[in-house]
């Protein structure tokens, strides 16, 4: 499949430098870094929430869990995860497990955790289990520009 047509449009509008990262076909995010020799702790893990608001995207780190409990404190708001039914409409371009973290090009609010934006680079699903887009780190900060920062996540 190669990267979602969706994120390849936005990125391209974004002006942004960006590579695409073949790897053998894996199934979680931490299989994905380590397939793709790259740091687990550098690779962006998306998490889709919903509630009666709407639905929110919140990017962590791969090495890391969601806290859903502090995200839902945080935004004040009684989120809970989005179902594969749900993420398969919402990303409709991309395969199950491997929706890529820029909310933005799909119309999604993002929430950043504090432990990705010391990144000197980043990497990310592109949209299929083969692929990752990679990333300086400052332009990965550029494109989370109104992105709501906060600590989300710990280490699993």
């Amino acid at each position: 499949m190669a990267i979602a047509i969706t994120l390849q449009e936005y990125l391209n509008n974004s002006g942004v430098d960006y590579e695409v990262l073949p790897h053998s076909p894996t199934s979680t995010s931490r299989s994905t870094a380590r397939a793709a020799n790259i740091p687990a702790d550098q690779f962006v893990k998306p998490v889709v929430l919903e509630d009666e608001d709407g639905y929110l995207m919140v990017l962590i780190p791969s090495t890391h869990h969601l806290e859903l409990g502090r995200v839902s404190r945080q935004m004040n708001r009684r989120l809970g995860l989005a179902t594969e039914k749900e993420l398969t409409q919402l990303f409709s371009d991309c395969d199950v497990g491997a929706i890529p973290p820029i909310g933005a090009a799909y119309g999604m609010n993002v929430l950043i955790d504090d432990d990705l934006t010391r990144l000197s680079d980043v990497y990310f699903e592109a949209g299929d289990h083969t692929d990752v887009v990679h990333l300086k780190g400052k332009d990965f900060q550029k494109m989370m520009g109104t992105a709501v920062h906060g600590k989300f996540s710990s280490p699993m």
